[in-house]
């Protein structure tokens, strides 16, 4: 069977990510952005371990996921204010403390004969401290950034839906710049070669940029949205 391109892979995992956004957010409320924060951080810290090429250069398969969260953010900014967009960060930022003390705690057990799985877990799991602080680090900064950069344009420009392009691609392309040179120095420094790190440092950027540029239809949609469930 022939594999599907990963150009077109990439394409549809935006589309998936952002529009289960907008799908969480009108089903939900403001929790349903919450828990898609909670889950693109989470993931997003396994899928970045995965290399990946697209349109020939290469790159991590988590960035997709990993900048979906910034739209969470700016819905939230949006449609709710500073305050529960800062709630969000603050409940990814917890739950990826739990996520990395539960997975040292698994690998901690001792596997028994019948175990089949031990050794992939430590592949995987052993790389999430230093993901995970390199996550949190760049992840923090660069979303609070998001958020005040998000509010310094609206102050500055109004609230009016025509600037909206403006706060919701000025506010993120600045702030996953940040994550981005935060993250992948923290994360791959050492880990790599030279030549496969800094591709991974620029592309990095390229695609999460790509993802912010796609994203501002989504953020036109979730203003009209009316959630089903509202939360307080």
């Amino acid at each position: 069977m022939k594999h599907m391109p990963n150009e077109l892979i990439f394409i549809i995992t935006v589309l998936i990510y952002l529009g289960s956004v907008l799908g969480l957010y009108k089903l939900f409320g403001k929790n349903g952005l919450y828990a898609f924060a909670v889950f693109g951080t989470l993931l997003g810290n396994i899928a970045v371990c995965k290399n990946v090429d697209i349109f020939g250069v290469a790159t991590t398969a988590g960035n997709v996921l990993y900048a979906s969260t910034f739209l969470v953010t700016d819905i939230l900014s949006e449609k709710y204010g500073r305050k529960d967009a800062t709630k969000a960060v603050a409940y990814s930022f917890s739950i990826m403390i739990l996520w990395m003390l539960g997975t040292q705690l698994i690998l901690w057990f001792t596997p028994n004969a019948n175990d089949y799985i031990n050794e992939s877990l430590k592949t995987v799991f052993g790389l999430v401290p230093r993901i995970t602080v390199a996550s949190l680090m760049g992840f923090v900064c660069s979303q609070n950034i998001d958020v005040f950069l998000y509010h310094f344009i609206w102050k500055r420009t109004g609230s009016g839906k025509s600037k909206l392009w403006l706060r919701n691609n000025g506010s993120t392309l600045t702030s996953q710049l940040i994550d981005t040179v935060i993250f992948t120095f923290t994360a791959f420094w050492g880990v790599y070669p030279n030549d496969v790190f800094v591709s991974i440092l620029l592309t990095t950027y390229l695609f999460k940029a790509a993802v912010a540029l796609m994203d501002t239809p989504f953020m036109y949609i979730a203003r009209r949205i009316t959630p089903i469930v509202n939360a307080d």
